[in-house]
Protein backbone atom coordinates (compact mmCIF):
# COMPACT_ATOMS: atom_id res chain seq x y z
CA UNK A 1 0.00 0.00 0.00
CA UNK A 2 1.23 3.49 -0.84
CA UNK A 3 0.83 6.28 1.70
CA UNK A 4 1.86 9.81 0.82
CA UNK A 5 2.31 12.25 3.68
CA UNK A 6 2.07 15.92 2.78
CA UNK A 7 3.94 17.97 5.37
CA UNK A 8 6.36 20.78 6.07
CA UNK A 9 9.49 20.37 8.17
CA UNK A 10 8.68 23.49 10.23
CA UNK A 11 5.21 22.20 11.13
CA UNK A 12 5.11 20.70 14.65
CA UNK A 13 1.93 18.71 14.01
CA UNK A 14 3.60 17.30 10.88
CA UNK A 15 6.53 16.11 13.00
CA UNK A 16 4.08 14.39 15.33
CA UNK A 17 2.14 12.95 12.38
CA UNK A 18 5.38 11.73 10.79
CA UNK A 19 6.29 9.87 13.98
CA UNK A 20 2.79 8.44 14.46
CA UNK A 21 2.61 7.16 10.89
CA UNK A 22 5.93 5.37 11.37
CA UNK A 23 4.51 3.65 14.46
CA UNK A 24 1.31 2.76 12.63
CA UNK A 25 3.23 1.18 9.77
CA UNK A 26 5.16 -0.98 12.22
CA UNK A 27 1.90 -2.19 13.76
CA UNK A 28 0.16 -2.88 10.45
CA UNK A 29 0.24 -6.43 9.11
CA UNK A 30 1.25 -5.63 5.57
CA UNK A 31 3.71 -3.80 3.37
CA UNK A 32 3.48 -0.02 3.22
CA UNK A 33 5.42 2.38 1.02
CA UNK A 34 5.56 5.80 2.70
CA UNK A 35 6.39 8.72 0.42
CA UNK A 36 7.13 12.22 1.66
CA UNK A 37 5.38 15.04 -0.21
CA UNK A 38 6.09 18.77 0.15
CA UNK A 39 3.86 21.48 1.49
CA UNK A 40 4.99 25.03 2.30
CA UNK A 41 3.29 26.66 5.26
CA UNK A 42 5.06 29.93 4.48
CA UNK A 43 6.29 29.92 0.88
CA UNK A 44 7.31 33.59 1.15
CA UNK A 45 9.38 33.06 4.30
CA UNK A 46 12.92 34.41 4.26
CA UNK A 47 15.71 32.52 5.98
CA UNK A 48 17.51 35.26 7.88
CA UNK A 49 17.96 33.74 11.33
CA UNK A 50 14.80 35.20 12.82
CA UNK A 51 13.56 33.30 15.92
CA UNK A 52 10.40 31.38 15.09
CA UNK A 53 8.54 32.82 18.08
CA UNK A 54 8.80 36.31 16.58
CA UNK A 55 7.50 35.14 13.21
CA UNK A 56 4.65 33.23 14.84
CA UNK A 57 3.69 36.21 16.99
CA UNK A 58 3.45 38.33 13.88
CA UNK A 59 1.17 35.78 12.25
CA UNK A 60 -0.99 34.61 15.15
CA UNK A 61 -1.65 37.69 17.21
CA UNK A 62 1.15 38.21 19.66
CA UNK A 63 3.49 36.36 22.03
CA UNK A 64 0.82 35.34 24.53
CA UNK A 65 -1.18 33.52 21.88
CA UNK A 66 1.98 31.88 20.55
CA UNK A 67 2.99 30.76 24.05
CA UNK A 68 -0.37 29.07 24.46
CA UNK A 69 -0.15 27.34 21.07
CA UNK A 70 3.42 26.14 21.45
CA UNK A 71 2.89 24.92 25.00
CA UNK A 72 0.05 22.66 23.91
CA UNK A 73 1.83 21.10 20.95
CA UNK A 74 5.03 20.67 22.97
CA UNK A 75 3.13 18.72 25.62
CA UNK A 76 1.50 16.52 22.98
CA UNK A 77 4.86 15.85 21.34
CA UNK A 78 6.40 14.57 24.57
CA UNK A 79 4.00 11.63 24.56
CA UNK A 80 5.31 10.71 21.11
CA UNK A 81 8.93 10.88 22.24
CA UNK A 82 9.64 14.20 20.54
CA UNK A 83 11.38 17.26 21.94
CA UNK A 84 10.19 20.61 20.62
CA UNK A 85 12.30 23.61 21.58
CA UNK A 86 10.43 26.62 20.26
CA UNK A 87 12.77 28.96 22.15
CA UNK A 88 15.58 27.79 19.87
CA UNK A 89 13.72 27.25 16.58
CA UNK A 90 14.59 29.45 13.60
CA UNK A 91 12.04 30.74 11.07
CA UNK A 92 13.01 29.41 7.63
CA UNK A 93 12.02 29.00 4.03
CA UNK A 94 11.71 25.25 3.46
CA UNK A 95 11.83 24.87 -0.32
CA UNK A 96 15.44 23.69 -0.36
CA UNK A 97 14.73 21.32 2.53
CA UNK A 98 11.94 19.77 0.47
CA UNK A 99 14.32 19.45 -2.47
CA UNK A 100 16.70 17.44 -0.28
CA UNK A 101 13.84 15.19 0.78
CA UNK A 102 13.01 14.62 -2.90
CA UNK A 103 16.65 13.77 -3.63
CA UNK A 104 16.74 11.39 -0.66
CA UNK A 105 13.61 9.70 -1.99
CA UNK A 106 15.50 8.46 -5.03
CA UNK A 107 17.49 6.25 -2.66
CA UNK A 108 14.55 5.41 -0.41
CA UNK A 109 15.76 7.73 2.36
CA UNK A 110 13.15 10.48 2.13
CA UNK A 111 11.69 9.50 5.49
CA UNK A 112 15.12 9.61 7.13
CA UNK A 113 15.86 12.99 5.54
CA UNK A 114 12.55 14.42 6.68
CA UNK A 115 13.08 13.13 10.20
CA UNK A 116 16.55 14.68 10.33
CA UNK A 117 15.20 18.03 9.16
CA UNK A 118 12.36 17.96 11.70
CA UNK A 119 14.82 17.25 14.50
CA UNK A 120 17.23 19.91 13.30
CA UNK A 121 14.52 22.56 13.31
CA UNK A 122 12.52 21.67 16.40
CA UNK A 123 15.07 20.10 18.74
CA UNK A 124 18.46 21.49 17.78
CA UNK A 125 17.49 25.00 16.73
CA UNK A 126 19.24 24.78 13.36
CA UNK A 127 18.27 26.96 10.40
CA UNK A 128 16.83 24.53 7.85
CA UNK A 129 16.86 27.28 5.24
CA UNK A 130 20.61 27.83 5.49
CA UNK A 131 22.60 26.21 2.64
CA UNK A 132 25.55 25.22 4.83
CA UNK A 133 23.26 23.64 7.41
CA UNK A 134 21.35 21.77 4.73
CA UNK A 135 24.58 20.46 3.22
CA UNK A 136 25.65 19.13 6.62
CA UNK A 137 22.29 17.46 7.25
CA UNK A 138 22.24 15.90 3.78
CA UNK A 139 25.70 14.44 4.36
CA UNK A 140 24.55 12.92 7.65
CA UNK A 141 21.77 11.07 5.82
CA UNK A 142 24.17 10.17 2.98
CA UNK A 143 22.28 12.22 0.42
CA UNK A 144 24.35 13.69 -2.38
CA UNK A 145 23.06 17.10 -3.36
CA UNK A 146 23.28 17.09 -7.13
CA UNK A 147 21.34 20.32 -7.41
CA UNK A 148 18.36 18.50 -8.90
CA UNK A 149 14.78 18.40 -7.69
CA UNK A 150 13.55 21.99 -7.81
CA UNK A 151 11.27 21.37 -10.78
CA UNK A 152 9.92 18.19 -9.23
CA UNK A 153 9.21 19.88 -5.90
CA UNK A 154 7.36 22.69 -7.65
CA UNK A 155 5.27 20.11 -9.50
CA UNK A 156 4.43 18.31 -6.25
CA UNK A 157 3.50 21.59 -4.55
CA UNK A 158 1.21 22.31 -7.49
CA UNK A 159 -0.33 18.86 -7.12
CA UNK A 160 -1.07 19.57 -3.46
CA UNK A 161 -2.90 22.73 -4.49
CA UNK A 162 -4.82 20.81 -7.16
CA UNK A 163 -5.88 18.27 -4.54
CA UNK A 164 -7.18 21.13 -2.43
CA UNK A 165 -4.80 20.53 0.44
CA UNK A 166 -4.78 23.57 2.69
CA UNK A 167 -3.52 22.09 5.95
CA UNK A 168 -0.98 19.50 6.98
CA UNK A 169 -0.18 16.82 7.82
CA UNK A 170 -2.37 15.03 5.33
CA UNK A 171 -2.09 11.31 4.64
CA UNK A 172 -3.13 10.15 1.16
CA UNK A 173 -3.69 6.40 0.85
CA UNK A 174 -3.50 4.77 -2.57
CA UNK A 175 -3.96 8.17 -4.24
CA UNK A 176 -7.63 8.30 -3.27
CA UNK A 177 -8.35 8.03 0.48
CA UNK A 178 -7.26 10.92 2.68
CA UNK A 179 -6.93 11.44 6.42
CA UNK A 180 -5.95 14.87 7.72
CA UNK A 181 -4.29 15.97 10.92
CA UNK A 182 -1.88 14.35 13.35
CA UNK A 183 -4.24 11.49 14.08
CA UNK A 184 -3.57 8.96 16.86
CA UNK A 185 -1.59 5.87 15.93
CA UNK A 186 -4.67 3.72 16.39
CA UNK A 187 -6.60 5.82 13.87
CA UNK A 188 -3.85 5.50 11.29
CA UNK A 189 -3.64 1.74 11.77
CA UNK A 190 -7.41 1.53 11.35
CA UNK A 191 -7.15 3.64 8.20
CA UNK A 192 -4.57 1.25 6.74
CA UNK A 193 -6.90 -1.69 7.36
CA UNK A 194 -9.89 0.22 6.01
CA UNK A 195 -8.09 1.20 2.82
CA UNK A 196 -6.93 -2.39 2.28
CA UNK A 197 -10.52 -3.60 2.65
CA UNK A 198 -11.93 -0.90 0.39
CA UNK A 199 -9.38 -1.38 -2.37
CA UNK A 200 -9.98 -5.13 -2.28
CA UNK A 201 -13.72 -4.55 -2.70
CA UNK A 202 -13.12 -1.99 -5.45
CA UNK A 203 -10.92 -4.45 -7.30
CA UNK A 204 -13.57 -7.15 -7.02
CA UNK A 205 -16.16 -4.72 -8.38
CA UNK A 206 -13.99 -3.79 -11.35
CA UNK A 207 -13.04 -0.32 -10.25
CA UNK A 208 -15.64 0.90 -7.76
CA UNK A 209 -14.15 3.79 -5.84
CA UNK A 210 -15.72 3.07 -2.46
CA UNK A 211 -15.74 6.78 -1.58
CA UNK A 212 -19.40 7.48 -0.99
CA UNK A 213 -19.44 7.92 2.79
CA UNK A 214 -17.10 10.82 3.39
CA UNK A 215 -13.95 8.80 4.06
CA UNK A 216 -12.31 10.36 1.04
CA UNK A 217 -11.29 13.96 1.34
CA UNK A 218 -9.94 14.38 -2.17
Amino acid sequence: MKVEIFSDVVCPWCYIGHRRLAKAVRLYEGEVEVVQRPFELAPDAVSNGEPVRIALARKFGGPDRVAQMTRRVTEVAVADGLELNFDRAIHANTFEAHRLIWLAGRAGRDGAMADRLFRAHFTEGLDVGDPATLAKLAAEVEVEDTGEGAEQVRAELARARTLGISGVPLFLFEDQFAVSGAQPVETLVAALHEVRARTAVASAQNGGDGCDDGFCAV
